[in-house]
């Protein structure tokens, strides 16, 4: 008795086991899969992505630069258009919803009410979050997602890098000046995320 109620003990043991192997195997074929529809359809999201994020930081750099001793003579006001278009989605709604609703709130009143308080350099910072907070549907989601706000920040990086070089007496001096690599470096970068964005839109 007691021999045959070991058996079944084992029997009923090793039941689960293989239910729990065949369970693990399915994760891993279902993963695979998953993997393998990110890879070739989610590759040139991930790639807009990415790209987004390198051409924020760089607008964001350039910011930094006007508002340092590296001062340039490009029209940096254009950068605030641009961030807005290529803002990363995360950070965008992030900054769209209370948030930026607060900070906007608290740099128009320290504009119109206390302006020896409100620095200069937060002006376009102030300015990027308010048309964030403020901007119709259309211009937020559905130009902001389309070919038109790609082509918006290829003009407006395009219009900044030939008034750099014009600034700068040429094309060679753009790339040879100590404060003029820097900035050029930063503008061509502004110009690849969207070319990416345009040549996956439409190719």
């Amino acid at each position: 008795m007691k021999r045959v109620d070991h058996l079944r003990m084992k029997t009923e043991d090793e039941v689960p086991s293989d239910q729990i192997s065949s369970d693990l195997k399915d994760i891993v074929n279902a993963t695979k899969k998953l993997a393998s529809d990110v890879f070739k359809h989610g590759g040139l999201g991930f790639g807009t992505v990415f790209l987004q994020w390198v051409a924020s930081v760089a607008a964001i750099y350039l910011l930094i630069l006007d508002r340092t001793n590296w001062k340039t003579n490009i029209l940096t006001g254009l950068l605030v258009p641009y961030l807005f278009f290529c803002l990363p989605g995360v950070l965008f709604n992030f900054l769209r919803g209370q948030v930026g609703m607060w900070i906007a709130f608290i740099a128009v009143i320290l504009r119109l009410f206390f302006p020896q308080r409100f620095p200069d350099w937060l002006e376009l910072p102030g300015a990027i979050i308010l048309i964030i907070v403020v901007a119709p549907d259309l211009f937020a989601h559905t130009f902001r997602a389309d070919w038109v706000g790609a082509a918006v920040c290829l003009v407006i990086g395009c219009y900044l890098l030939q008034e750099h070089i014009r600034a700068s007496g040429g094309f060679r001096n753009s790339f040879t000046r100590a404060n003029g690599i820097s900035n050029t470096i930063g503008i061509v970068v502004l110009l690849v995320y969207p070319v990416w964005h345009l040549i996956t839109s439409f190719f």
